[in-house]
């Protein structure tokens, strides 16, 4: 594990809206993308993620125009994946405003897109995402295309090949834990995680800042995708001065939490806050607690 601990926001996106669901199903808006990565920018998140939800159903990358509106208003790292095929669609986000890229179904049916992205933008530039699905004998495989395709790979044997070929960095998300608020899942992220020497990024299944601090402590990550425990709670601060997410018509449930009672929305500065009393090394928020503690007060679309 890395000195300091990266939190970074995921935003997944289908169309023009932020998109969240369970197990990489039922996706239901909740509100522009563009809102939230501004928010999260100024308020304390180390980079960003945007996954292009639907990718795989037009074989592109969508997000090119999302991503020159929103790099023009924040100034942290923006990790952008989604139908990523090619030397050419790297080329292309990157260009937009991207500063890392991810890819997963690419890489599976290619392996050697690794080396070539690696040796053109070099290993930082770009992150392998692997996410898996524990089976009923314990192993763990892979799957594509946002989760609807198994692909017959081991996981801890994909993720071994994957850092060999040069990536940068692995973001491990748990289909079976994703969007649960469960925890994560700590045995697929250590064994991940000691398996590589390259950074490991823990996605799915956040539900508390005690599920992030377990993470990192018991599976050795050395930083942390969050989604649904931040998307709330920016929700419910935005609403009290906005209306806009009633025309969305998708949001009643989480007012009302139906089906996500495990899920404890917070902030960035109270999850590293939390962190930093339990000895976790964090990067420092950029907007002062108070600030974050009343968001709404001092931001501004």
């Amino acid at each position: 594990m890395s000195n300091s601990v990266r939190i970074i926001p995921r935003l997944d996106i289908k169309g023009p809206n932020l998109v969240k669901g369970i197990h990489f199903e039922g996706l239901r808006v909740l509100g522009k993308p563009e809102h939230f990565a501004q928010f999260y920018n100024e308020n304390g998140a180390d980079e960003l993620i945007y996954m292009d939800a639907v990718a795989s159903l037009y074989e592109r990358n969508s997000l090119v125009d999302i991503i020159k509106k929103t790099s023009k208003r924040i100034f942290i790292p923006l990790i952008v994946g989604g139908g990523l095929r090619s030397i050419e669609d790297v080329q292309e986000v990157l260009h937009a405003g991207a500063d890392r890229v991810s890819i997963n179904t690419a890489a599976v049916k290619n392996p050697e897109i690794i080396k070539n992205i690696s040796r053109k933008f070099g290993s930082s530039t770009l992150v392998v995402s692997i996410e898996a699905i524990k089976n009923s004998d314990g192993s763990y495989e892979v799957y594509v295309d946002y989760g609807r395709q198994k692909t017959g790979r081991d996981a801890y044997e994909w993720a071994v090949q994957a850092a060999e070929l040069g990536a940068g960095e692995l973001m491990v998300t748990s289909i079976n834990q994703e969007g649960t608020g469960k925890g994560f899942d700590l045995e697929l992220t250590k064994k991940i995680s000691e398996s590589v020497s390259i950074p490991v990024i823990a996605c799915g299944g956040a539900g508390d800042a005690q599920h992030i601090l377990d993470v990192i402590r018991e599976g050795k990550a050395d930083a942390v995708a969050v989604a649904s425990i931040l998307h709330y709670n920016f929700i419910k601060q935005y609403e009290i001065k906005h209306n806009e997410f009633a025309c969305e018509g998708n949001i009643e449930h989480l007012k009302s939490k139906r089906g996500f009672s495990t899920i404890e929305d917070t902030t960035i500065n109270e999850i590293k806050n939390y962190l930093s009393i339990n000895n976790i090394s964090c990067r420092p928020c950029t907007r002062e607690t108070a600030e974050q503690t009343n968001p709404i007060n001092q931001w501004s679309l």
